[in-house]
């Protein structure tokens, strides 16, 4: 159930369409469903607006495909990530359709009556490099899934910067930049130079043996002196995806102080 769903169940009970007895039954769907190796929450579509996600690493793929039959049941769209081929290809045979699989992101992505864009404006994803893209894809996938408008901006790396200066304009129209990179991770430090919009730097796995497999990365992007950039895990392309949505879902507000109006008359501390 989500909260689209939600809001016309009690529209109906409002309108007397609907009886409450009824209506409780309906609500059974927001129960969490335990199946013995997992414990579905059936609610998190109603409290973040978005079912539950498949992490599939570390999963058999019978109890993919038996989460993402509870989940389907009761959702239009499920995400699945860090899904194997092999995976893949077991869940996808039992999906006869509205089944995607990206293999260089590894997601599994049903949405059998589309995706509607529902998002203030637009997520750019920016890589850094060819060795980026399966940590960007994972993300484009993810924004894509959760209603974003979504452009991609690949092979862009500080090796040859003129080639993300190149797409200045693309970037000062997004809403939401996320800036995946490996190696040194210089890369988000000069996108969220060059802009306003918030950058949300994820750091890959990706580099030779000082790169410690992405740490380097990591504290680079975490050291930044670069305003508005917010770092998240190591090959971490979900999460920045979700944290782009959160912010792209969200009323845009107006940044402009200059035309704030004025609520206290100096900085001295209020209580």
């Amino acid at each position: 159930m989500n909260r689209e769903r939600l809001t016309n169940i009690l529209e109906l009970v409002r309108n007397k369409e609907l009886s409450v007895d009824k209506a409780s039954v309906l609500f059974q769907e927001l129960e969490t469903e335990d199946i013995g190796f997992a414990s579905i929450d059936h609610h998190r579509a109603i409290r973040l607006g978005f079912p539950e996600v498949i992490f599939g690493e570390g999963k058999t793929p019978e109890q993919i495909l038996e989460i993402f039959q509870k989940l389907s049941d009761r959702n239009n769209t499920v995400l699945m990530t860090r899904v194997d081929p092999a995976k893949a290809a077991y869940v996808m045979e039992r999906v006869q359709c509205g089944m995607e699989y990206n293999s260089l992101g590894r997601t599994l992505l049903y949405a059998p009556k589309g995706i509607g864009v529902c998002g203030q404006g637009l997520v750019l994803i920016v890589a850094a490099g060819t060795s980026d893209l399966p940590v960007a894809e994972e993300a484009r996938v993810t924004a894509l899934a959760l209603g974003n408008q979504v452009k991609t901006l690949y092979d862009v790396g500080i090796a040859g910067i003129h080639r993300v200066l190149a797409h200045i304009d693309l970037i000062n129209s997004s809403s939401v930049i996320i800036v995946v990179a490996g190696m040194e991770g210089a890369l988000p430090s000069v996108v969220g130079g060059l802009t306003d919009r918030p950058v949300i730097a994820v750091p890959t796995s990706v580099g030779y043996g000082a790169s410690f497999g992405g740490i380097a990365a990591l504290l680079g992007m975490l050291n930044s002196c670069a305003p508005g950039v917010v770092v998240v895990n190591i090959d971490n392309g979900f999460g920045a995806a979700y944290a782009a949505s959160v912010i792209n879902l969200a009323p845009k507000g107006n940044y402009d102080v200059s035309k704030a109006p004025i609520v206290q008359s100096s900085f001295e501390q209020t209580t």
